[in-house]
């Protein structure tokens, strides 16, 4: 149940409430500790050294040599660069875009296997890829998006957490004001298919998924049952069911080419690139 001797959550604000947030955990009574994005690896690192009791989880980084620390990985460049076929697939102006958050190893599997997806299919497809500098700004992703459509970019798969809130923003009010310009927007970690609704219609193409909430369920049962993956770095890709795409509004040929990718990426006959 949630509360002391159950589960919590802890909501950080800012990057200064990570290592508040930590100790708060600890000294409420949790053996166990998720840091959920790379951002919270610092604070992780740090007292994972004077906390030797307890268990960490840092997911979407690593960290290494700690032996009460376990790392979370996914490959999503895999989910990525099945999102970059859909796009191929999809784009009647062979233009596409890319908006990432902050740049770094985590937002570069995302561009580096959508890439590789559109250039799959046609490598004559225009691909505009594009960084808000961060997670937070969905101001900054409606501009981004904005200049994008205007170009002739007819979907955007982002990678900006609440920054692309913007891209589904400006992807709305084109479709409400100009209809027969159809425009897309890709969702990420999840599916955005709500996000994308407006009257008449959506402008969710699809999402890629990553399973935080299995490898939080898949480690909080090994640590219940002292079998604490310590030191360990847990990768989960299209193989493991850790990521994926949704059918969302694919066409029956992207939905196709979109199987046919992942087939060969899980048979491995298809290496999927992790920077771009």
């Amino acid at each position: 149940e949630k509360g002391t001797g159950g589960f919590n959550y802890y909501q950080s604000n800012s990057d200064s409430d990570f290592l508040p947030n930590l100790n708060q955990a600890i000294n409420d009574g949790f053996k166990t500790i998720f840091g959920i994005g790379f951002k919270l690896q610092p604070a992780i690192e740090e007292i994972a050294d004077y906390k030797k009791d307890n268990n960490f989880v840092i997911i979407d980084s690593v960290v290494e040599g700690k032996d009460n620390v376990a790392s979370v990985v996914f490959k999503d460049n895999e989910a990525a660069y099945l999102a970059g076929i859909a796009a191929a697939k999809s784009t009647q102006t062979k233009k596409v875009g890319f908006v990432g958050g902050q740049e770094g190893e985590v937002i570069g599997r995302f561009e580096a296997g959508f890439k590789a997806g559109v250039e799959s299919v046609d490598p004559s497809i225009q691909i505009d890829s594009q960084y808000a500098g961060s997670f937070g700004d969905a101001a900054k992703g409606k501009s981004i998006a904005a200049a994008m459509y205007k170009s002739g970019v007819d979907i955007i798969f982002h990678a900006s957490g609440d920054t692309g809130n913007g891209v589904f923003s400006e992807a709305r009010d084109i479709m409400k004001t100009n209809p027969e310009n159809k425009v897309w927007v890709i969702g990420v970690d999840r599916d955005q298919e709500e996000e994308g609704k407006y009257d008449g219609g959506n402008v969710t193409l699809t999402s890629t998924l990553k399973g935080v909430g299995a490898a939080v369920k898949d480690i909080s049962t090994k640590a219940n049952e002292d079998k604490f993956p310590g030191g360990e770095v847990l990768t989960y890709g299209l193989k493991d069911g850790g990521v994926d795409l949704t059918a969302g509004q694919l066409s029956e040929e992207a939905q196709k080419a979109v199987d046919t990718a992942k087939e060969e990426v899980i048979a491995g006959s298809v290496e999927v690139p992790e920077k771009p």
